[in-house]
């Protein structure tokens, strides 16, 4: 597991919009979220400059703009946060996890025969 700090469920939500820009200023960044989700610019960019302080984004001046780029890619994200959560919640055992998802209804009919599909591919090895 990375040194890097978890992130906060909004902080989340701007590493992922600049994951799809891959460069972006403060005002870009703010001009990218959904209508449906607006949130402050100045929220933006205290979350903007969490990622830096966390190690997440790379932060340059241009001129007197910080532009932010991403220094993590967000499957190396995912696994540490999964890897985080599967540690804190079910003691590092992924099956209870997966029990859970597929008993709470969250996974759709589609997703299980993906799922299956990914079981038999790890057979045929």
């Amino acid at each position: 597991m990375s040194e890097r700090r978890a992130l906060s469920k909004g902080e989340m939500e701007v590493a992922r919009i600049l994951w799809e820009l891959k460069k972006a200023t403060v005002r870009e960044v703010h001009a990218a979220f959904p209508p449906q989700r607006q949130m402050d610019f100045a929220t933006v960019q205290t979350y903007l400059r969490r990622l830096d302080a966390k190690g997440y984004v790379k932060a340059e001046l241009d001129g007197r703009t910080r532009v932010y780029t991403p220094k993590v890619r967000p499957a190396t994200v995912i696994r540490e946060t999964v890897g985080d959560l599967v540690d804190r919640l079910f003691g590092g055992e992924t099956l209870p996890l997966m029990r859970h998802l597929i008993e709470d209804g969250r996974v759709s009919d589609e997703e299980l025969a993906e799922l299956r599909q990914m079981i038999d591919r790890l057979d045929d090895r």
